[in-house]
């Protein structure tokens, strides 16, 4: 080789390493080997209404869950992991680690399903970090602004609205099978079953992302296994001797086959091995433990721990997260925000005020076991409204205190069958103690309810349900079909301007006079049809009415608002002047 040789081919390797160094520059995944690590992906799947019980590697002696199985094997578990006992709960303390009294999120409906404005969610600080975030399947933390999740750091959305498929605020002709859901904000069609779509949805997304070189934050929430419990016959059909729960298994296998082709997914596009992999469910089951409870006493809405304990499985093959193995300390969903901040080093600009703690250090293996702690577990009841002091569950290793009273150790009472409060009052002191520090603490804001902004330039018209009413619990089609329903909305007004208010009784998708009856898909129980005369909106003490004709399908009134802070409620009447319901569907426009 001569000289010439020689200088070139140190010229190629030179050409070669500032290549690879301008890559690593420019790239969002790259990074300097001395000061940075590839950032990994996240993906958390929670279903709705599954509850511990209801995985075959659990237990369950007739449903058939393989893939779930699978991934529970390669991943670490936390086998005593804790929820709320209802969904929305659980869902505002997963997003901001944060208990449900302090988040705001406390109730699936009544006005109190909405997180506090200004608290940052997990998907802000996902997007802080330079990843790219995305929801697909069930929000139910709010559907006007600021609380719908493109408002809350998730730059892309795919979901339904409210609590479920078929519920009030939810696309009227929707039934789980080739649905118009909302798509940053706006409706479109899907082909597919919902869960089907959701699973599609995420793992397209993922594609792109990683084409792209983006690391990525997905929120895969499911509606089902939640009710109405429909599913195609061949999930189904395989439990057809346990007519009680074959189609909430049938929904449960359906989303079995869907983590299969998830995970298949992630291990032929090389995903798997730097994604941060998370199952887990929102409460205790809602119809299994009529075959199946892993011993457990309770269900969804509960404070036994078949109400709230649930699985919790998270994967990820290249971290440092050790092998497959169970972890029996206490955890909880508001841990689950904190540990990954640890696990993907997520900055902030200030300090986090965060209920739970990091499992980082026990999954690493720098810690054998976590602090000792009391965790409590309260939601406010959508049937009744507030719950009141003692209505919970404090949790403190095996330890249990119900409602303030009943006291049980899971670890020789896994059933809680037995109350034993007489015979440890030291336990039950200090369980009390500590739920009176925390009852304390959270009290003072039980009152306080987060107003719906209309006249934004984020959001308007503004399309209202009263699934969001205080004061009524009415989000479900048998509330609507029968009317006797009605309820406050609370709004801040943006700006002050004209505002035109459009009052139905009926979706605008329905199409059908207000005082008509009206057919539902999916239902064969027909709206009720209702002698309505009048219609009448109060709003910021201005009170109008009109009449309603039996053609009129929406009424609709005007006024001059004041920015601000007000409440709004709207009466359809009979020709006595008789309450027979409110508006449950209202457009607010700012002219």
């Amino acid at each position: 080789m001569n000289k010439i040789q020689y200088m070139r081919i140190i010229q190629c390797h030179i050409r070669i390493l500032v290549a690879i160094c301008m890559v690593m520059l420019i790239s969002p995944w790259a990074c300097n080997p001395l000061t940075q690590e590839i950032k990994p992906n996240v993906i958390i799947v929670l279903t709705d209404d599954q509850g511990y019980g209801d995985l075959s590697c659990h237990g369950n002696p007739v449903l058939k869950t393989p893939n779930l199985d699978q991934l529970r094997t390669e991943s670490v578990r936390f086998a005593d992991f804790h929820v709320s006992a209802m969904c929305t709960p659980s869902r505002g303390q997963i997003l901001t680690g944060m208990d449900a009294f302090r988040n705001g999120a406390t109730c699936v409906s009544r006005g109190r399903s909405l997180i506090q404005p200004g608290i940052p969610t997990m998907a802000d600080l996902f997007s802080a970090n330079g990843y790219k975030t995305a929801i697909f399947g069930k929000w139910h933390l709010g559907d006007n602004y600021p609380y719908r999740p493109q408002d809350r750091g998730f730059q892309e959305t795919v979901h339904h609205a409210a609590w479920g498929i078929t519920s009030i605020p939810d696309y009227w002709t929707n039934d789980y099978f080739d649905d118009k859901y909302l798509h940053n904000g706006v409706y479109e069609a899907y082909e597919g079953y919902c869960t089907d779509v959701w699973f599609n949805e995420t793992m397209n997304w993922m594609k792109e992302r990683q084409k792209n070189d983006e690391p990525f934050f997905v929120y895969l929430p499911t509606n089902a296994p939640h009710s109405p419990l429909w599913v195609a016959e061949k999930y189904s059909e395989p439990y057809a001797d346990f007519p009680e729960v074959k189609d909430f298994y049938g929904m449960i296998s359906n989303i079995d086959e869907n983590m299969g082709r998830l995970m298949a997914m992630l291990d032929e596009t090389g995903l798997r091995e730097n994604t941060i992999l998370i199952f887990m469910t929102d409460n205790g089951t809602s119809v299994g433990h009529k075959v199946f409870n892993a011993g457990m006493r309770g269900h969804k809405t509960e404070l036994y721990d078949g109400g709230h304990r649930v699985p919790f499985f998270i994967s990820w093959p290249d971290g440092n997260i050790g092998e497959s193995r169970d972890v029996s300390d206490l955890a909880q969903s508001q841990d689950i925000l904190p540990t990954l901040m640890d696990l993907c080093k997520l900055k902030t600009t200030e300090a986090l005020s965060v209920d739970g703690i990091s499992l980082a250090e026990v999954l690493s293996g720098k810690q054998e076991s976590l602090p000792d702690r009391m965790c409590v577990v309260q939601y406010d009841r959508h049937v009744d409204g507030l719950t009141g002091k003692w209505e919970s569950a404090v949790l403190w290793n095996k330890w249990r205190l119900v409602n303030g009273e009943e006291l049980y150790n899971i670890d020789s009472d896994p059933g809680q069958g037995k109350d034993i409060s007489d015979d440890y009052p030291d336990i039950i002191k200090k369980m009390r103690d500590h739920y009176e520090k925390w009852w304390s603490e959270v009290e003072p804001g039980r009152s306080k309810l987060y107003a719906i902004r209309i006249g934004s330039e984020e959001e308007n018209p503004v399309n209202l349900t009263s699934c969001d009413w205080d004061g009524a619990y009415s989000d479900n089609w048998w509330q609507l079909r029968t009317g006797g329903y009605n309820g406050i909305w609370h709004l801040y007004v943006e700006e002050s301007a004209e505002y035109e208010f459009e009052l139905r009784r009926w979706p605008v998708e329905a199409d059908t006079p207000i005082s008509a009856s009206a057919t539902k898909p999916g239902y064969n129980n027909e709206g009720e049809a209702l002698p309505i005369v009048m219609a009448r909106i109060e709003i910021a003490d201005v009170e109008l009415s009109k009449p309603v004709s039996q053609a009129d399908i929406s009424i609709t009134f005007t006024m001059s608002l004041s920015a601000g802070d007000t409440q709004m409620k709207t009466w359809f009447l009979d020709e006595q002047g008789n309450d027979l319901c409110g508006a449950y569907y209202m457009n607010v426009r700012k002219l």
